[in-house]
C-alpha cells in the first residue's frame, strides 16, 4: 500500500472509531443546522479533527480541504487532502446505518488516492491511481451491466440547491421509467463506492462538494467505470454535478439526464 494511502486509511479508521462510539448513544448528540436540511454534530467535528491530526503528524506541509474546517492552505504544497469526516450526517442522527468517512489525496490537482470507510459495516474501500480499487483486500470492479434498462441507479436529492428541484424531478421521472430501479440512500461517497463495487450500476447527483466526490470518483475510475459531470466532462469536482456508471451504461445515463 502506498504510504499516502496508508495514512488515509489510518485517518479514516480513527474517525470511524469516533463515529461508532457516538452511535452507541445518539441521545447525547448536539445537532446544529448549517442550512436547511444540512446538519453538523460534535461527532462530525471530532472525526474531522482526528483525521487532520493523523495527516498533520505524517505530512505537516500538506494542505487540507475539509467540510467543517474549510481550506487549510500550506504555501507551495503540491498535495491537498480532501476530507468528509461523516458523509450522511442526517442518516447518522437518525440511526440509519448508511454513512461513511471519505478521505482523498490530490497531487497537483489530480486525485491520486482515495478511501471510503463505512464504520457501521466495517467496510474499507480504497484506490490509488493506476493501481486498482479494493474492498478490504479484494479487488473490485464495476458491474457488467450493459443497458440502462437493466441498471440499478443511485441518486441524491439536491437538498442544498432547491432552485433546480424541477430539473431533478424530470431527471428522476426519466430514470424511474428507463432503469431497473432508483435508490436514494443519503450518503453520496458511499453510493459512489457502491458503483465501484458493482452494487449499483450508475449514480447521479447535483450540488455536491468536492469532499463528497473525490475519493468515490477515483474508486469508480480504478474499478473500470466512467465518471463525469452531467455532460460527461471532467469538471464535476468544480461544478458539484456528477454522473457515474459502467462504461456501456454511462452514455445512456447522460442522455437520460440531458
Amino acid at each position: 500500500m502506498h504510504p499516502l494511502l496508508n495514512i488515509a486509511v489510518k485517518a479514516a479508521r480513527r474517525a470511524g472509531g469516533i463515529i461508532n462510539r457516538a452511535a452507541l448513544d445518539r441521545t447525547a448528540l448536539e445537532i446544529r443546522a448549517k442550512r436547511a436540511n444540512d446538519f453538523v454534530t460534535q461527532v462530525d467535528r471530532a472525526a474531522e479533527s482526528a483525521i487532520i491530526e493523523v495527516v498533520r503528524k505524517a505530512y505537516p506541509d500538506h494542505a487540507v480541504l475539509a467540510e467543517e474546517a474549510g481550506k487549510i492552505a500550506r504555501e507551495r504544497s503540491e498535495y491537498l487532502w480532501v476530507i468528509d469526516p461523516l458523509d450522511g450526517t442526517t442518516n447518522f442522527i437518525h440511526g440509519f446505518p448508511q454513512y461513511c468517512v471519505s478521505v482523498a489525496v490530490q497531487h497537483r490537482g489530480v486525485t491520486a488516492h482515495g478511501v471510503v470507510y463505512d464504520p457501521s459495516k466495517n467496510e474499507l474501500f480504497t484506490a490509488s491511481r493506476g493501481r486498482g480499487a479494493f474492498l478490504d483486500d479484494r479487488r473490485i470492479r464495476v458491474s457488467k451491466c450493459a443497458q440502462l434498462k437493466d441498471a440499478l441507479v443511485g441518486t441524491g436529492f439536491p437538498f442544498k440547491e432547491m432552485s433546480r428541484q424541477d430539473l431533478y424531478l424530470r431527471q428522476l421521472s426519466r430514470l424511474m421509467h428507463d432503469s431497473s430501479g432508483v435508490r436514494r440512500a443519503g450518503a453520496a461517497a458511499l453510493d459512489l463506492a457502491y458503483v465501484a463495487a458493482g452494487r449499483l450500476d450508475a449514480f447521479w447527483e447535483m450540488g455536491l462538494s468536492a469532499w463528497d466526490m473525490a475519493a468515490g470518483a477515483l474508486l469508480i475510475q480504478e474499478a473500470g467505470g466512467l465518471v463525469g459531470d452531467l455532460a460527461g466532462e471532467a469538471g464535476y469536482l468544480d461544478s458539484g454535478d456528477i454522473a457515474a456508471a459502467t462504461p456501456k451504461v454511462f452514455p445512456e445515463l447522460l442522455r437520460a439526464l440531458a
